[in-house]
């Protein structure tokens, strides 16, 4: 639909959603840095609104990070081509506030088992009983 964001554009935005929530950055503190507002972040991170090859500079520097970082997630898009099968996404885990502070929690675990355990129970709370799983995490 003419209406709808470009899947290119959503792909930059996620991956600019993914970076700031990575980086514990809000949307109103990236604006500040790159002088607009944090709706014009919000629209960004939806594909709403097209990020220029000038901001999207701005936000890479902003963010410590490679500019070319952000296209990683337009080259997952589609293999047999640039932009060829764009509804079909990878599976990966969404960056949200909740996963980033779980993970950043988690690396401070020192103790393995302990580690192992809260996978475990993580698993289970979520309703992973696949055999195979249980065998992967078995071979581990």
């Amino acid at each position: 639909m003419k209406n709808e964001p470009h899947a290119v554009d959503v792909a930059i935005g996620q991956a600019i959603r993914k970076r700031r929530l990575l980086n514990g950055v809000s949307q109103a503190g990236l604006g500040t840095q790159i002088g607009v507002t944090f709706q014009q972040i919000q629209k960004y991170e939806k594909g709403t609104n097209r990020v220029s090859a000038s901001m999207l500079t701005e936000i890479a520097h902003a963010l410590h990070v490679d500019v070319r970082s952000f296209f990683d997630a337009v080259d997952a898009l589609g293999s047999n081509g640039p932009f060829r099968d764009m509804g079909v996404r990878t599976a990966e885990v969404p960056v949200t506030r909740e996963t980033v502070s779980l993970n950043q929690a988690f690396a401070r675990i020192g103790d393995p088992r302990l580690r192992r355990k809260i996978v475990d129970f993580v698993r289970a709370a979520a309703g992973a009983t696949d055999e195979n799983e249980h065998l992967q995490n078995a071979a581990e």
